[in-house]
């Protein structure tokens, strides 16, 4: 089955990473710091359900083990919650570096997305959002956590649109078994 036909366009998730991400922005302007970026922790741990139930109600195939490339965005979504290994320790020690870890540490696996979808969407996410994320961290040390929360909620907006508006091409790897494949003599 076509990645692109089974997971219609897939924007569940990068909905769902917008809301929480806005929900994180607003909370962190009535919380402290520390407690902002201790929601941050929990919070980004309610992206995956929420985009599935956005998936459900979208038609989407948020998961599966049927098509490789779907497979292959799950390694990448493992890769980057491997990450969770540097963000505690951050949290114990150093706070005020966790939104920069996790807003940039979350958005690594949308360059092999760019790959999958053969559209530099993935790639202008990823890129925008680190420098974006680095600017803001340190022009506004005191708002930190609002500052990236936003700035991740605008590249969200911006990767959206494009994911919404851009021609689907069919992938190399998405052919049909009736495909005929040239063979090495």
């Amino acid at each position: 089955m076509d990645f692109e036909a089974s997971t219609n366009r897939s924007v569940s998730m990068p909905i769902a990473g917008a809301f929480v991400w806005l929900v994180i922005a607003i909370l962190s302007t009535q919380l402290s710091e520390k407690m902002g970026v201790l929601i941050l922790l929990f919070a980004s741990g309610t992206i995956f359900p929420i985009a599935l139930a956005i998936s459900w109600v979208r038609g989407e195939v948020l998961v599966s083990s049927q098509n490789p490339l779907a497979k292959l965005m799950g390694y990448c979504v493992l890769m980057v919650n491997l990450l969770w290994a540097v963000h505690i320790p951050l949290f114990m020690y150093a706070p005020e570096f966790v939104p920069l870890s996790v807003g940039i540490g979350m958005g690594l696996h949308w360059i092999v997305y760019s790959w999958i979808v053969q559209h530099p969407v993935g790639l202008i996410h990823s890129l925008l959002r680190t420098l974006l994320i680095v600017g803001v961290w340190f022009l506004f040390p005191e708002q930190r956590l609002l500052t990236v929360s936003l700035v991740i909620v605008f590249v969200y907006s911006i990767s959206i649109f494009q994911m919404l508006t851009r021609p689907i091409k069919k992938h190399i790897t998405n052919r049909s078994k009736s495909t005929p494949q040239s063979s090495v003599v």
